[in-house]
């Protein structure tokens, strides 16, 4: 994350996201396929196997390949470029990525429990769960709120305003936070 000075002197807590350029690899279609979609292709590999080697065929290797669901009459082509230039300042995004992986966690911090009270009685029982149901049905139900993984899981964060484009560069603004990590893949749709 980064922050950006608008011309009115106010601060925007903007995060930066390299944003293509991205490749047309398939174009999906109603009548051959039975939905429309367009799928993308982003970064570079070295190896790839020999299926994906075809399918990609007089195309770069990519390492990521996306699909996205569009409207029937919007058009693309096999090999068509995306840049980032198709968001404008004031567009407002939706950015789904993987968050941050945070192992295994305690009930406080994965449920947001409160733990007991830290007297009367209470040695080493500050962050435990506590009970976990009757013991009639002699099981754990489903959906249960236990300690656990936490994280590591999709995301999407809906509504960020794109700030600036920077066309030179690929570089989107965003304004706020974006789910994961450093160098994450994020996919980001009006």
């Amino acid at each position: 994350m980064s922050q950006l000075f608008l011309n009115d002197g106010q601060m925007v807590p903007v995060t930066l996201v390299q944003a293509g350029p991205c490749q047309v690899v398939q174009v999906k279609i109603q009548e051959k396929d039975g939905y429309s979609a367009v799928q993308l292709g982003y970064g570079e590999k070295k190896k790839l196997t020999k299926p994906l080697l075809g399918h990609l065929k007089n195309l770069a290797k990519f390492r990521y390949l996306r699909e996205f669901k569009i409207e029937a009459e919007e058009k693309f082509t096999r090999g068509q470029e995306i840049r980032v230039g198709v968001f404008q300042p004031g567009d407002r995004v939706k950015v789904t990525g993987l968050s941050k992986g945070r192992g295994f966690q305690g009930t406080v911090k994965r449920h947001h429990f409160h733990g007991a009270p830290a007297s009367h009685g209470h040695k080493d029982q500050l962050r435990m769960p506590g009970s976990i149901g009757a013991t009639d049905p002699q099981r754990v139900f489903k959906g249960k709120r236990m300690a656990g993984r936490m994280g590591h899981g999709q995301v999407t964060v809906k509504n960020l305003e794109v700030v600036k484009v920077d066309p030179e560069n690929n570089l989107l603004y965003l304004k706020g936070a974006v789910p994961g990590a450093r160098n994450n893949l994020l996919l980001i749709y009006i």
